[in-house]
């Protein structure tokens, strides 16, 4: 049973992130990084996948945040490419290639987590 018009049981955020979660070690890097951010109070991780789905509380919310932040792992984009398709413009993007970590070849560790949340933080400041 699919109900597009379903809100999310989230409150609106002034910086919202999303976050490639993917099967690679890139996309664990992405997700970890996304949820020290949000640990941190940088912003608040909110659903990929409520976007891909047009779920109307999240595309709501995500419509009125001050700001955005799409990690991607790999250069497939599917983060900022949701987004996109979904009708959003304004937002930053980290994809972790352009911090030189390779999909297959990086491994999950606590420094490459710490390096994306890093650069996610300069991003969402």
């Amino acid at each position: 049973m699919s109900d597009k018009h379903q809100s999310c049981s989230c409150a609106a955020a002034p910086k919202l992130i999303f976050a490639c979660s993917g099967a690679a070690d890139v996309g664990a890097i992405a997700d970890q990084a996304a949820r020290q951010l949000s640990r941190e109070g940088r912003g608040r991780m909110f659903c990929t996948a409520g976007i891909g789905g047009r779920v109307s509380g999240i595309m709501q919310t995500t419509m009125a945040a001050d700001k955005v932040l799409a990690i991607d792992g790999c250069p497939l984009c599917c983060v900022k490419n949701s987004l996109e398709q979904a009708g959003f413009a304004k937002f930053a993007h980290l994809q972790l290639a352009d911090l030189g970590m390779v999909k297959s070849k990086t491994p999950p560790s606590a420094e490459n987590i710490a390096r994306v949340a890093a650069r996610g933080a300069e991003l969402l400041a």
